[in-house]
């Protein structure tokens, strides 16, 4: 008995204990617990907002978000006799949508029950459409609990248009370290491309699944902006294949093709294009046209232009010496690609025909003394600081300065044919279109609006950097200088009657300063607009290392006809919307001609009618209809002198009748 009192005794103090505890996790500690358990058990899940679209200006879809699937397989959820019983089926509906034979899906299978899988991939990145005829074959068609199908859904970026432009455009991405790296419009605009994501709260459930704790979202996610770039997918189009087919036919490594809207600065057209290891293969690799920075060579002669006349130092009649095509400064040459031909021309020719030693000498003599005057001229343009461009990793470019460790001596004469100076193909675009555009500099845009739904929320209007570089007298000579550069200078060949053209061209040797004998390479590029009488858009086209064994490595051969296809394209295959003006007034001579006409023929029916004086044109006509056969003397486009039948004879069908054609 003294046993069984201690033991009895043991249970009640044990009960005790027990209610005690019980009591203080329920009364005491009750919050406490009911917090971790909540922690535990009920997780706050991100919704994601859907990313919005980057359109054309012509409404064409640039980048647009798509919802791909992965399924999984629970191998251990379905019993034994589905499994069994449609193991064949099912392995038959896959082979059917993903491609390998039957008896892959099946061993795949029955090896995932037998090691117990419970997770094994059956398919990655499907469409919706393919999601949906996944979910419909046997065993998976029972769900997660009894098919063991486990669901994943992810968006990815499509580019409906391919890779045309796609650097421009953007993609989303992740640097070395994992970090976010979003480049393009894609970066410049996230933030109203990305939106903003919600949150529901879910509770876990068996088998570490999650339900929602009530229907509605604690945060209802806010779908992103759409953006409408300025991007037209016509030009675009144009501009890449004609790039594509210069860098290839030239095996160069690389180039960029860029046009602009000259009143506006929205960029219509961009395309870089780079060689893969696969040296028949170009893609959009970098951002050339506003990372890549470097000496511009002859394009940059539109700088010495500008200074020299604003500054009234000279005009462009004044005449230079090339002497031989070869003047040296401070030990070092400056020499002409070509010198033959005239040697004493003006300073409008030297421009027209790239002359290095003309252009040299014309700023060096007139800024030796005062460089900074100059290179203020650069400055005051804002040509030696970046134009601040939306998309990401605008290059800085560099002007020399007075007074600083880079200037020396040849630094002026250097840079008077664009040299020791560093720009990237946007920032000289932009200065010629600042003369297309009468002078204004406007800011290149890429993004004209953007909207949520149908309505916009921010409008992108022409941005002014300068509003006059030049007055109206230099900016005159200059169009016609430029556009000489194409009728009788270094881009004759380019020149067609049918549509007029203005620009430069240029070469600058990429390694002058190594000497490396056959390794030496160029850069071609030309820069322009069109038409000249109002210029529409302004182009540059630059290709870096153009195989030199032809010789055909000159801005001239390489870079300027992309320019021409661009613009013959843009012209020959766009519908135009001109205006016929006075479509209605009458002209006296037609009115009299007309008249005539029909006097002659309803009066004299049955005589022959007196022509004498009406144009053929109309003569021939009027007696073929009457019956008359007729023979002309003369070119057939003038008046009739003569006639062999004279008028008021009896008319008679079939007779022939000569006229005599002045």
């Amino acid at each position: 008995m003294y046993r069984l009192y201690l033991v009895s005794i043991l249970i009640l103090i044990f009960a005790l204990a027990i209610v005690y505890k019980l009591t203080t996790i329920q009364w005491k500690e009750g919050e406490h617990y009911r917090k971790l358990a909540k922690i535990r058990t009920v997780k706050t899940f991100v919704v994601p907002a859907n990313r919005g679209n980057i359109y054309s200006s012509d409404g064409s879809l640039l980048a647009t978000s798509v919802s791909i699937y992965d399924v999984r397989f629970d191998a251990l959820a379905p019993n034994e006799k589905i499994f069994n019983e449609n193991i064949g089926p099912l392995s038959d509906s896959l082979a059917k949508l993903l491609g390998h034979p039957s008896g892959y899906y099946e061993t795949k299978l029955v090896n995932a029950r037998k090691n117990k899988n419970r997770f094994l991939l059956l398919a990655k990145d499907l469409s919706f459409t393919q999601y949906k005829k996944l979910k419909s074959y046997p065993i998976l068609k029972l769900g997660i609990y009894k098919g063991g199908r486990i669901d994943s859904v992810r968006e990815i970026r499509k580019h409906p248009i391919g890779e045309i432009a796609q650097r421009t455009v953007g993609y989303l991405g992740f640097d070395k370290n994992g970090m976010p790296n979003i480049v393009g419009l894609e970066g410049a605009y996230n933030h109203y491309l990305s939106g903003k994501n919600g949150k529901i709260l879910k509770q876990k459930i068996a088998k570490g699944q999650y339900k929602p704790i009530r229907d509605d979202n604690e945060i209802d996610p806010i779908d992103g902006s759409d953006i409408i770039s300025t991007i037209d997918v016509y030009i675009q189009d144009i501009a890449h294949h004609s790039l594509l087919e210069s860098l290839q036919k030239n095996k160069a490594e690389h180039g960029c093709v860029i046009v602009m809207e000259t009143q506006t600065g929205y960029i219509k057209a961009i395309s870089n294009l780079g060689r893969t290891e696969k040296d028949s293969v170009y893609k959009e690799r970098l951002n050339y046209a506003i990372r890549e920075k470097g000496e511009p060579g002859s394009t940059f002669k539109l700088i010495d232009m500008i200074a020299l006349l604003e500054d009234h130092k000279v005009d462009t009649t004044k005449i230079y010496n090339r002497k031989g095509g070869r003047i040296t400064l401070f030990g070092r040459d400056v020499v002409d690609s070509h010198s033959e031909g005239p040697q004493l021309i003006t300073l409008a020719n030297g421009f027209e025909i790239s002359s290095n030693t003309v252009m040299v000498q014309a700023v060096y003599e007139n800024y030796k003394n005062n460089p900074m005057q100059f290179v203020d001229r650069i400055n005051k343009m804002g040509l030696n600081k970046p134009l601040g461009l939306s998309i990401k990793g605008e290059a800085n470019p560099f002007i020399p300065q007075p007074g600083t460790p880079r200037w020396n001596g040849m630094s002026l004469p250097w840079m008077a044919f664009g040299y020791g100076i560093e720009v990237t193909p946007m920032q000289t675009l932009t200065l010629y279109n600042a003369i297309a555009n009468n002078g204004e500099m406007v800011k290149p845009q890429f993004v004209s609006e953007i909207k949520e739904w149908n309505t916009t929320i921010k409008k992108f209007d022409k941005q002014v950097i300068h509003p006059k570089i030049c007055s109206k007298e230099t900016i005159k000579k200059l169009k016609a200088i430029m556009q000489n550069v194409v009728k009788l200078g270094t881009a004759k060949k380019i020149y067609s009657k049918d549509f007029s053209m203005a620009g430069k061209t240029g070469t600058a040797q990429g390694n002058y300063g190594i000497n490396n004998g056959d390794n030496k390479h160029y850069i071609s590029s030309f820069v322009g607009f069109f038409p000249v009488d109002k210029p529409k858009y302004t182009c540059i086209v630059v290709i870096h290392k153009p195989n030199t064994a032809s010789g055909s490595f000159y801005g001239a051969d390489v870079a300027a006809p992309v320019f021409k296809r661009i613009a013959q394209k843009i012209f020959t295959d766009s519908p135009t919307t001109n205006e016929i003006q006075n479509l209605n007034q009458k002209v006296n001579k037609q009115e009299y001609s007309y008249n005539r006409y029909f006097t002659v023929a309803q009066s004299e029916k049955y005589e022959v009618p007196n022509v004498k004086g009406m144009p053929a044109m109309d003569a021939v006509p009027l007696l073929e209809n009457l019956g008359m056969k007729v023979r002309l003397r003369g070119n057939g486009v003038g008046k009739v002198k003569h006639q062999s039948i004279v008028s008021g004879t009896p008319l008679k069908k079939g007779t022939i009748i000569e006229l005599q054609i002045n």
